[in-house]
């Protein structure tokens, strides 16, 4: 075990060269290239990277992926990529262990308490946001989102959108819930809704009202699929998909990332 861990750290000495020349000229392609405005990220493989390396609990894996989005914050700051969306909590995740989703909440409770003590997070203005079914969150974390959302609702440079206790099926039903709710107190009958229903109608009422569609969707640890991801808001974005656990996500594999994004034609269905 000791010869493996010392024969990693050689491979990544002698690798580091290589990496930081391929990082320039990755930077030098993307100089004159668009850069997406809205980034969504699916924050996968923290809990393969605590088994893979032995960790005593998952929640620890969680821990390094909450270190990772910092670095990943810096370089959207450094693109300007103004609007991000990341996913730290699915609905279907409220069935995993309990000590796993309580210690994931207490983690995600204290690393915002940190964020909001953050000059960096005045300095850049950055917004939080919040999407998802909060209401389902123990009250002291549905306390701390609000004085999140609170204490930056002023905030007009970046946006951190937050997707938690979110599925996309149920944003999408609970948009046409709202939807009708708001019809009904206007004194519409459900054949008035109908008839005005389109698709630019019910935008007003998904999670992400105000914030524009995702242009790039960046999944990591390997997995091929949205799992109901912004759903509705995807329709014409661009989809990246990465081996690297995310807590393992360099910055060389977001450059990639937006490289591939600069390659593509985006044709929004025409």
């Amino acid at each position: 075990m000791l010869m493996r861990a010392i024969g990693n750290r050689v491979q990544n000495w002698l690798a580091r060269p290589l990496y930081n020349i391929y990082e320039k000229q990755l930077e030098r392609e993307l100089q004159h290239g668009i850069i997406p405005k809205h980034v969504g990220i699916i924050l996968d493989g923290n809990r393969r990277f605590a088994r893979q390396h032995k960790m005593s609990t998952v929640v620890k894996g969680h821990r390094h992926g909450a270190d990772k989005l910092r670095e990943m914050l810096r370089w959207c700051y450094e693109f300007n990529i103004s609007v991000i969306t990341i996913w730290i909590f699915s609905l279907d995740n409220f069935d995993r262990e309990a000590d796993e989703v309580q210690g994931l909440f207490n983690l995600i409770e204290n690393r915002t308490l940190e964020w909001l003590k953050d000059p960096e997070i005045e300095e850049k203005k950055v917004r939080f946001r919040y999407s998802g079914r909060t209401e389902l969150l123990p009250e002291s974390l549905q306390k701390t989102i609000a004085k999140a959302e609170e204490q930056t609702m002023n905030h007009k440079d970046f946006v951190l959108n937050i997707a938690i206790a979110y599925g996309g099926r149920e944003e999408i039903t609970d948009a046409f819930r709202r939807y009708v709710e708001a019809g009904k107190e206007k004194g519409l009958s459900l054949d008035d809704l109908q008839k005005e229903m389109q698709p630019e109608t019910l935008e007003p009422f998904l999670y992400t009202s105000g914030l524009p569609e995702p242009d790039l969707i960046i999944r990591t640890s390997g997995e091929l699929r949205l799992s109901g991801f912004l759903l509705w808001q995807s329709a014409y974005a661009e989809y990246y998909f990465c081996d690297v656990l995310w807590p393992e996500f360099r910055r060389i594999d977001f450059l990639r990332a937006l490289r591939s994004y600069n390659q593509r034609k985006r044709r929004f269905g025409k």
